[in-house]
């Protein structure tokens, strides 16, 4: 673990961010995920001259470790890098590994290559699942991650080690510094206590252990950062705590998103017309943070450790709300806004989800809105021989929506002073090409390319059809107009048309509109 000459010059000034990773080999853990494929692309893209990117990659579904990687590179986000490389794959050497196994089943001669020859890890793999039993959230995410550490000790030429965390690891705090909490349980003892239980036990003391953290990812989180802290007296590391991480900014392309998870699902939920309402706070900042500006800094980081060599652990909280904050109820009003104006295809509502934060109304939305909503249209597709689907669709955006009330109901405060002196350490270019400073972000540009991403790319939607969408809106419409005046004309016979009463109120109701109406014109027409 040697610092060059290249890499800091006698009167400490710093080579670029892009010389720095020339001729390095890289380790990647959890490329195939979302972050990981935009970690990948961006080194590929903006630092030409990178020797080597090792991928940690397991089989899965029937695929080896080379389709899957072979699948990942023929992914959209890579066109960029496609056009000025062809031959980009050749750089790439995917390496076969499972993160529950001991020393994640990496091969002898791959544990030899690797130690021989790495210069960075950026450790990215872990279950994002808030839902995840604690057993398997400490295996992927605690375990793993001390598997990985043990490997960088043996490496002979390594100099960065980056590991990603999130900004919600504290989350049971109001106020989060950059520092590494005590962690609410000493990890191994943890790990030895529970290696010997029954799943059914875990799973009964799990809401006990995790204490004011909403999940097992949280707080399995919180723990990897302790076993991250204890080895930085050996290694130069450094921890990245993004908070909502969603769609591209500016790169590879604004509104790259390639799934459902987060805030994805939501807003494609709402723009079909499903979401009608969803439980949270209008004033709560929403913590959204670009992908593209995750590995910016992330790749800086790697940069500013590798080349400073900081005797301690340093953690950038990477996060919106404390430098340019934006709100759920301001979400609301542009994605709604973004979905009326370029319509996903074959709606099933016209886009019109409300946000609140109060419960018993909540429940009389979701009883108006979804459940009554889903039960008919099940019915219709029972009556014709088709198998009903929509409530089970509800039931699981209920699940997903519940994951999320915790977060889009408060607010925290992150100190962002780490990722200010990283900036302060970039040159004018630097600060171009790797740029992460969220002062620059249109909040109501990057929610429109985030909706216009999620129809391109996860629903894989041509937005030359928007014009076909938006007649199917129109449609939508005058159904929902023909079935509320239907319904008046049934509560005018069955009710008022029966009533005395209630005849006399309805006319009365009515004169008052006139009235108000005679008032107005009166009014507008004395102005004039």
């Amino acid at each position: 673990m040697e610092k060059t000459e290249e890499e800091a010059g006698a009167d400490g000034s710093m080579a670029s961010i892009a010389d720095y990773y020339a001729g390095k080999n890289v380790l990647i853990t959890g490329a195939t995920g979302f972050m990981g494929k935009v970690l990948v692309e961006k080194l590929l893209r903006s630092c030409p001259d990178v020797r080597t990117l090792y991928l940690l990659v397991r089989p899965k579904a029937g695929q080896s470790m080379q389709e899957r990687v072979s699948d990942m590179m023929k992914c959209k986000v890579f066109d960029r890098v496609r056009e000025d490389n062809p031959d980009f794959h050749q750089k790439i050497v995917p390496i076969s590994s499972e993160l529950t196994q001991p020393a994640l089943a990496i091969s002898p001669e791959d544990v030899e290559r690797l130690t021989s020859c790495v210069n960075i890890i950026f450790h990215c793999a872990a279950t994002i699942r808030f839902d995840e039993p604690l057993k398997h959230a400490l295996q992927l995410n605690v375990i793993a991650t001390q598997q990985l550490l043990n490997l960088a000790q043996q490496m002979h030429h390594l100099q960065a080690f980056i590991h990603i965390s999130t900004a919600y690891a504290n989350c049971n705090r109001r106020h989060i510094d950059e520092i590494i909490y005590p962690p609410p349980v000493e990890p191994k003892k943890l790990i030895d206590s529970l290696e010997w239980m029954e799943d059914s036990i875990v799973r009964d003391i799990t809401p006990r252990l995790i204490g004011e953290r909403p999940n097992t990812y949280t707080y399995t989180k919180a723990l990897a950062e302790c076993v991250v802290q204890k080895e930085s007296s050996k290694l130069s590391i450094g921890i990245i705590r993004p908070s909502i991480v969603g769609a591209s900014w500016q790169e590879p392309f604004p509104g790259w998103i390639d799934n459902f998870n987060g805030p994805s699902g939501v807003f494609i939920a709402a723009g079909k017309g499903i979401l009608r309402t969803m439980r949270a706070n209008n004033d709560a900042v929403a913590d959204l943070i670009p992908v593209d500006v995750v590995i910016n800094l992330t790749l800086a980081a790697g940069w500013y450790t590798a080349v400073h060599r900081p005797k301690a652990a340093l953690v950038y909280n990477c996060t919106t709300g404390g430098i340019n904050p934006f709100h759920w109820g301001e979400i609301e009003h542009h994605v709604m806004s973004s979905f009326k104006r370029n319509p996903l295809e074959q709606a099933f509502r016209r886009p019109n989800a409300n946000i609140t934060s109060n419960y018993l109304m909540n429940q009389y939305w979701v009883l108006v809105s979804h459940k009554f909503p889903a039960l008919i249209y099940d019915l219709y597709l029972r009556l014709s021989g088709q198998k009903p689907q929509m409530m089970r669709i509800f039931n699981r955006l209920h699940k997903a929506i519940g994951l999320l009330e915790y977060f889009s109901s408060q607010d925290w405060e992150w100190n962002s002073e780490n990722m200010s002196m990283l900036m302060s350490h970039l040159s004018p270019e630097d600060r171009k090409t790797f740029n992460f400073d969220v002062r620059q972000l249109n909040w109501p540009e990057y929610i429109d390319n985030y909706c216009i991403g999620t129809k391109k790319y996860v629903l894989n939607e041509d937005m030359s059809d928007i014009p076909a969408a938006r007649q199917h809106l129109r449609k939508l419409r005058n159904i929902r107009y023909t079935f509320n005046t239907l319904l008046l004309v049934f509560i005018w016979r069955v009710f008022i048309a029966r009533s005395q009463m209630a005849r006399n109120i309805w006319y009365f109701v009515v004169s008052l509109c006139f009235k108000f109406l005679s008032y107005f014109r009166a009014s507008s027409t004395l102005t004039n």
